[in-house]
């Protein structure tokens, strides 16, 4: 029992977040990108100077471990870093420049296109990342990044952890001379204090992370207003995990595998959205070991407890429904004095091509560490299986290159149902880097254009203008014909850091 106290938010004080945001936006989004940038990295710079009280607040209230702690806190401060860079670039105003041609017929404008932002976000708190997918995490660092003011819904779980974080984000707004209101952070229990932020008439953006029916609402209630907006909701994922038969016949490969995926299905206790929650086999001998020995892998490891009672009592409710789909179950044991509120018995399911291919709800998420084995009688059935597989956040393919190259079909199949495709690897570690792709086709997420980690989450939180005839003192300093910021821009459809010459 946490010692905080912490009120609801009344609607005249999400009227006044609300209202707060939409004055500050003209006042930030119009900052330097180098103002915006140091806003950014004072906020890294007071997490780390109070990481010892972020992270004892932290682990008391969320049950995790300082190890999980340190790695979520360097996982906040990088990203703040990377958008920090990535803002002083200014490559995110994405500059294009198509200059007049008067000789065309008809004549050719002079065009000119950038990128703003949007104007006020809100961002949700994740229940399962109090820092890296929270008060501070990619969604707010990306609006705040653009210019656009900042609304967090804190997430009840943590909700001291968040309170902290938003007392640092505010001082640092303070500290580098940001407008009152660029950054506001609620509490709340009931549905009533998101519903009231996304339909509020000043609120442009939705960012989320969480349960697929807590995203959905959102996107609804977000495509109801008379001006609907967008929401970027990441609503978890199954991930399957693809096994084919040449790479098992290998011992040493066979054993690796199992005890790789192992691993990763429970890393966090299963309560990542990357869990690699289905695993499909090819029906023999080589099958049958690698399921008994990752059986004995993830059955045989040591578990933890989870996040919140509630997430542990929607996790043991998820093991019987699919229980009673005829979904063959697995379960550990939970060893002498592990019987704490929160801690769990993983569990394996096993089950047949046939019944996954009938049976849709044999897909959905059960939250925390378990997975799910399909037996495929052949390829020909895997393939029929990931047809019918709906949109995930990743894919992972454990085979030899050899077995890959008649395999047209089925890539094409993954490919076209997942954001991120990952070889002889696992799926959970998601890098930051300005590669990695963090999304997925629905329902993972509710727009897979955009990721959900990385600088391109900044593209979530804007939307292109052009210009057309403009004078040029007129314009942006970024589309003017002297590139004073020596930014790159496409010229003509050449990218050059040139001015423009006529």
């Amino acid at each position: 029992m946490r010692p905080e106290i912490f009120c609801e938010s009344t609607t005249i004080e999400v009227n006044a977040a609300c209202e707060l945001a939409y004055h500050a936006f003209e006042e930030f989004s119009q900052k330097s990108d180098d103002d915006r940038s140091k806003f950014l990295l004072r906020i890294a710079d007071l997490l780390q100077i109070y990481r010892e009280k972020i992270g004892e607040i932290y682990c008391a209230e969320s049950g995790l471990t300082k190890d999980r702690f340190e790695g979520e806190l360097f996982r906040t401060v990088r990203q703040l870093i990377n958008f920090s860079n990535e803002v002083k670039s200014s490559s995110w105003r994405n500059a294009s420049i198509d200059t007049a041609n008067v000789n065309q017929q008809p004549a050719k404008p002079d065009l000119r296109k950038m990128s703003v932002p949007l104007g006020p976000v809100v961002v949700f708190g994740a229940s399962n990342f109090p820092l890296a997918y929270s008060t501070i995490g990619g969604d707010a660092a990306a609006a705040l990044a653009v210019g656009c003011p900042v609304i967090v819904k804190a997430h009840a779980f943590h909700a001291a952890t968040s309170d902290l974080v938003a007392t640092l984000v505010v001082q640092a707004a303070q500290e580098t001379g940001m407008p009152d209101g660029v950054f506001s952070h609620l509490h709340a229990r009931s549905f009533r204090v998101g519903q009231e932020l996304v339909q509020h008439p000043c609120i442009k953006a939705v960012g989320f992370t969480g349960s697929h029916a807590g995203g959905r609402a959102l996107f609804d209630l977000a495509n109801a207003r008379k001006e609907p907006i967008p929401v970027f909701a990441e609503m978890g994922s199954v991930n399957p995990v693809f096994v084919f038969p040449e790479f098992l016949k290998d011992k040493s490969k066979k054993e690796k595998s199992a005890e790789m995926l192992a691993n990763s299905m429970i890393s966090g206790m299963g309560q990542f959205c990357t869990n690699p929650g289905l695993i499909f086999v090819i029906e023999n001998e080589n099958s049958a070991d690698f399921i008994a020995l990752l059986s004995k892998a993830f059955l045989n490891k040591e578990t933890t407890s989870m996040l919140h009672v509630s997430i542990k009592e929607r996790f043991d409710q998820g093991k019987v429904k699919i229980e009673r789909q005829g979904v063959d179950l697995n379960h550990s044991v939970l060893a002498a004095g592990n019987h704490s509120v929160n801690r769990v018995n993983q569990a394996l399911g096993l089950i047949k091509g046939c019944q996954f291919i009938q049976d849709s709800e044999l897909q959905e998420e059960v939250f925390g560490p378990f997975s799910m084995v399909i037996d495929c009688t052949d390829l020909d059935e895997m393939l029929a299986c990931c047809k019918v597989l709906k949109g995930q956040l990743t894919a992972t393919i454990i085979a030899l290159e050899s077995e890959l190259k008649d395999q047209e079909k089925l890539l094409f199949q993954i490919e076209n149902k997942v954001g991120r495709i990952i070889f002889n690897g696992v799926p959970t570690g998601v890098d930051i880097s300005p590669s990695m792709h963090h999304g997925g086709p629905y329902p993972a997420t509710t727009d897979s254009r955009f990721s959900a980690v990385g600088i391109d989450a900044i593209q979530r939180f804007l939307r292109p203008i052009t210009y057309q005839n403009c004078p040029d003192e007129l314009l942006p300093a970024e589309l003017q014909n002297r590139n004073a910021m020596r930014i790159h821009r496409r010229v003509n459809n050449v990218w050059t850091t040139d001015d423009v010459i006529f």
